[in-house]
């Protein structure tokens, strides 16, 4: 894949987990990394100070909130001088069953989630195209989810939320092609983070682990390849793909 000296990245929920292995993959390739966090500050900088080259820096902010959208996309093309390739990973995944689950709680869930994972996302591609199309264009890799095909009964507005931003992606690919800016998404299988290590390490896990052949689940590092992959301009025909990462654990056609 091709090198990314002196192009500026933006990735969200870079803190941890995906984001924080996309942006080492790409400060490896010669980027400059902005790493968007809503509360760990501590991880995000011990991220940023792991990466390879200067420039990079961490940024706070709630991209469920509309202003700080705004605030966010407008201080990081103000210190880069532009945006080359942002990286939508931030999102949430709140249990709500409906049979086991109160009104009320039932619309919280619906709202926080599409806030952060679809309308969130919307609002920082918003903010992306208007900067990239005054540039030379630029790509955006939205992170779904093969729960956006399979179904998730246990989080249903996670699944709902995902389907969206695959639909509002090659909706996005269509508008934003003309100037030069492509539009891709990958939609990982279980992936193994701190976050997620208890449950692969409990009684769970074998069976999280067999759904796939492969007999594991997707390592970060595994996903941010595709990432990588995608923002490459070698991949700019694939504007409006779908990249399924999750180890033949669901398949689609």
């Amino acid at each position: 894949m091709e090198d990314f000296n002196d192009k500026k990245v933006l990735i969200t929920g870079g803190s941890r987990g995906i984001g924080r292995a996309v942006a080492i993959a790409f400060a490896a390739r010669g980027a400059k990394i902005a790493l968007n966090f809503r509360q760990d500050s501590a991880a995000a900088t011990e991220v940023i100070e792991a990466l390879e080259g200067e420039g990079h820096f961490a940024i706070k902010a709630d991209i469920s909130k509309a202003h700080a959208v705004e605030g966010l996309m407008k201080a990081v093309v103000g210190e880069f001088g532009q945006l080359d390739v942002l990286v939508n990973n931030a999102g949430i995944y709140i249990a709500h069953p409906i049979d086991d689950c109160d009104y009320a709680t039932w619309q919280q869930a619906w709202s926080d989630t599409l806030g952060l994972n679809l309308t969130g996302v919307a609002n920082m591609c918003y903010w992306a195209a208007q900067f990239m199309k005054e540039k030379d264009g630029g790509h955006i890799i939205n992170v779904s989810s093969r729960g956006a095909f399979r179904g998730e009964p246990m989080h249903p507005a996670y699944g709902a939320s995902k389907a969206g931003l695959n639909a509002m992606s090659q909706s996005l690919a269509q508008a934003l092609g003309p100037h030069k800016i492509y539009v891709s998404v990958v939609a990982p299988g279980f992936v193994e983070t701190d976050m997620t290590k208890t449950l692969l390490d409990g009684p769970a896990g074998e069976g999280i682990k067999g759904q796939s052949p492969l007999q594991r689940v997707a390592s970060p590092e595994e996903v941010a390849h595709g990432i990588v992959f995608l923002a490459n301009q070698q991949s700019a025909f694939m504007t409006g793909a779908i990249l399924d990462i999750n180890g033949a654990s669901y398949l689609r056609s």
